[in-house]
């Protein structure tokens, strides 16, 4: 299953905070997309079906393909020059 880093789950949790999700549920979703990548949404909830990766209070949810692409990967954050990006890397 999808881990984070401790960089990662500070940044989820600063956007869902930022954008007024609820507490709760809130959280980062991370869906395959047909051409190949992934598309990165904040939402106030997980989508049916969804995978739930959980770290304190910070919350990621997987869609069921990308799921299976990400399992063995570890969302990370990394300096760019808009800001930050996330990044995927092996466990």
């Amino acid at each position: 299953m999808l881990t984070l880093t401790d960089t990662a789950r500070t940044a989820v949790h600063t956007l869902t905070t930022k954008a007024g999700l609820p507490d709760e549920t809130g959280g980062l979703r991370i869906a395959q997309q047909e051409a190949g990548g992934f598309a990165l949404a904040l939402v106030p909830e997980p989508f049916p079906g969804d995978d739930v990766v959980t770290d304190g209070a910070t919350r990621v949810y997987v869609d069921p393909e990308a799921s299976v692409t990400l399992a063995d990967q570890r969302l990370d954050v990394e300096p760019a020059p808009d800001g930050t990006m996330f990044t995927l890397s092996p466990q």
